[in-house]
This record gives structure tokens, sequence and C-alpha cells, in this order.
């Protein structure tokens, strides 16, 4: 590898990192689903290494994301610490299997999964005076969430909000921006302790984390805010595009890979 294939240039990591920060304010995610394949496809990062640097990169922007959405009152905290207990030992999984396992079939099932949320994101739509409901179990469930989305996050280098953003609403009887709030929080903890344990196996280019990271951190704010003024319905329908997008874009690496 050369150089220049080690150190992409500023310009096009900030590019990827305002496009990150659109999505994470607007969905609640931590904008993988846009850092990886960008780094991966665009940039010739090796697919690990671009998984790696996007977990690094997702911490400024769920950092500021989730202060745009607590200030709006729009956190949960108590589900947001369950989730955010759970994530902290899944990342460590995540990060562990990601030098370690073929993520094929993983990709597959989280395929499977985003299909299954679209279909729904058209039919149910919460109301935004909808609470969670904390008890025993729900909390118990929310860290079994958080565990499995460390994982993926992990493995994939996604923040997990395409997993936990539909999951507290269809689930767990979260309206939509308070599901958005609680995710962005989740990340933090879930970013750091897969940062951590992707760099003791050299497996982030903090340059680029820090480049994007810096970038979405930017527009985050104005796209948590456009966030609250949309329809739930609205919300639903654009969520549902984006993830039809990134099964599309999922579905294409799949089956080219086979071709080759």
């Amino acid at each position: 590898m050369t150089e220049s294939e080690k150190r992409p240039g500023l310009v096009p990591l900030i590019a990827i990192g305002l496009a990150a920060g659109l999505l994470s304010g607007l969905f609640g995610i931590g904008g993988g689903t846009i850092i990886v394949p960008a780094l991966a496809l665009w940039l010739g990062m090796p697919q690990r290494l671009a998984a790696g640097t996007s977990v690094a990169a997702i911490l400024p922007a769920a950092a500021v994301g989730a202060i745009s959405y607590a200030v709006q009152g729009n956190v949960d905290w108590t589900a947001a610490l369950c989730l955010a207990v759970g994530i902290v030992a899944g990342a460590q999984l995540g990060t562990y299997l990601l030098a370690r396992l073929p993520v094929s079939a993983l990709q597959w099932a989280f395929m499977v999964f985003l299909l299954v949320v679209i279909v729904t994101l058209w039919f149910v739509v919460p109301q935004r005076e909808d609470e969670i409901g904390i008890n025993l179990l729900s909390a118990a469930l929310l860290v079994l969430t958080g565990f499995v989305t460390g994982v993926l996050s992990g493995v994939l280098g996604v923040g997990g909000g395409v997993i936990v953003v539909p999951v507290l609403m269809f689930f767990f009887g979260a309206n939509d921006l308070v599901a958005k709030g609680s995710s962005l929080v989740m990340m933090i903890p879930g970013s750091i302790s897969g940062t951590i344990g992707n760099m003791r196996r050299n497996n982030v280019d903090m340059r680029a984390a820090l480049a994007v990271g810096i970038a979405a951190s930017v527009c985050v704010p104005f796209s948590s805010v456009l966030a609250t003024l949309l329809d739930p319905f609205i919300a639903n329908v654009l969520f549902s595009l984006y993830l039809a997008y990134l099964v599309g874009q999922m579905l294409y690496k799949k089956l080219r890979g086979r071709a080759k």
C-alpha cells in the first residue's frame, strides 16, 4: 500500500464526515453505514481498518448529537444507561471477532433484519408522546439489546443506531425522537469501548477518524433540529428509504464479490 493510500486527503474525509453528520442527527445513527463504505470503496482503505476507523469517528458526532437531543428533552436516560452497559461489553467482543471471523453471515443476517425494519416503518408510526416503560424485565432486555448492538458495531463498524432506533420504537414503545436521542447517548461509551479494542489491535487510522468525526459533529446540531420538525410518519419514510439504500449497497457488494 502506498503512502497516499495510507493517508487519504482531508477534503474527501471532511466530505464523508459532513454526510455522516447529517444522517446522524436526522436519524439518531452514528453514521458508520456511510463512513465504512466511503472509506473502503472511495478511498481504498482495507475493510477491517475502515470498520475500526468508523467506530472511532462516530464518537464526536454521537457526543454532539446526544447533547443536541438532550437539550430538547429527547433522551430517556435510564434506557440509554441500560443500552450503554450492554454495548460496552458487546463492542469489546465485536472488535475481537472482527479480526478473527468472516463477517459474511452477519452481513446477510443484518440485511434481513433491515428489510423487516423497512416494512415495519411504513405501518408502525410512534406518537411523539409515547414513552419507554422501564421495569426489571425491560431493563434487562435493553442491556441485551445493547450487547447485541455492540457486537455488530464492532464487527460491521456501525454505531448501532440502525438497530437501536427501530428496536426502541417497535419493542419498547419509545417515540422516534427519544429513540434517536437515547441511541446517540448509547453510542458514546460504545465508541470508546470499541476504539480501545481496535487500538489494541492496531486497527484504527486516528487521523482519518478525527477528520471524519469532527466534520460530522459540525452538521449534527442542525440535522437534530430538523428531525424535531419532521412529522413522525415522514421521518419513518425517510429512514426506511435510507435503510433500503443501505441494503441495496450491501447486496450489490455481496453479488459483485461473488461474480469476481
